[in-house]
């Protein structure tokens, strides 16, 4: 079916002519969906050829229902469109290079506040510091955004009497396939959406051999669910 079609008995529905014989014109037809009298004219045959709706003589013009044929073809649409855009990725890649941080890292992952939650939740102690990576493209920018969308594993904020700490969220995370880690997002941090921050039970860089300027792809795993 193309999508004139679609947008043709999307509109009849929207209208009633699921159930029922409803009055349209061709002219009130056109300006909602955006397309000339005589283009609605042909989807409307071209429906009614193909057997997706119906039409009556009414006066001069016609009344029009949307047959149990084009109901289940809009419904299998349907389908598909909620599975495709309801549905939650099982994973989300970023490519960028290896940059020298701040140390701000290093002093979070010190915090014993956040220590205990990191292995509890994610199963690790952490190497104090972090993996700093500048996302190397505009898409990969905009997938680092997109993780806003998704159920992280959230770090608590405490106060150690001294100061008040953020939350972290955390997403499961590989680097360049070789070390299994956790990319967090910080409540509070210097870096913009172009940098990405990664911790791992080792010191990464010397681990595999990564040098600031050096490409690397990170590979973040969604959680099915929240944990807290």
């Amino acid at each position: 079916m193309k999508l004139q079609h679609i947008l043709t008995l999307t509109e009849l529905l929207i209208r009633g002519g699921r159930h029922n014989y409803i009055d349209i014109t061709t002219k009130d037809l056109s300006k909602t969906i955006n397309r000339s009298q005589q283009t609605v004219s042909k989807h409307l045959l071209d429906l009614e050829n193909d057997g997706y709706v119906q039409r009556v003589r009414n006066g001069h013009g016609f009344r029009v229902k949307v047959t149990e044929k084009g109901y289940k073809q809009m419904s299998e649409i349907f389908i598909v469109l909620k599975s495709v855009l309801g549905s939650t990725p099982n994973y989300l890649e970023l490519n960028g290079i290896a940059i020298s941080g701040m140390s701000e890292g290093m002093y979070y992952m010190s915090q014993v506040g956040y220590k205990k939650q990191f292995i509890r939740k994610l199963g690790f102690k952490p190497y104090p510091g972090t993996l700093n990576i500048k996302l190397s493209e505009q898409v990969y920018i905009d997938t680092k955004r997109e993780l806003d969308r998704y159920h992280s594993i959230i770090i608590d904020g405490f106060d150690d009497g001294k100061r008040t700490y953020g939350w972290v969220k955390c997403f499961p995370a590989s680097i360049n396939n070789k070390i299994d880690g956790a990319l967090i997002i910080l409540e509070r941090t210097h870096h913009d959406d172009s940098v990405i921050e990664i911790i791992a039970p080792v010191k990464i860089k010397d681990s595999i051999n990564i040098s600031d300027g050096d490409k690397v792809k990170v590979t973040v795993k969604i959680p099915m669910k929240k944990t807290n």
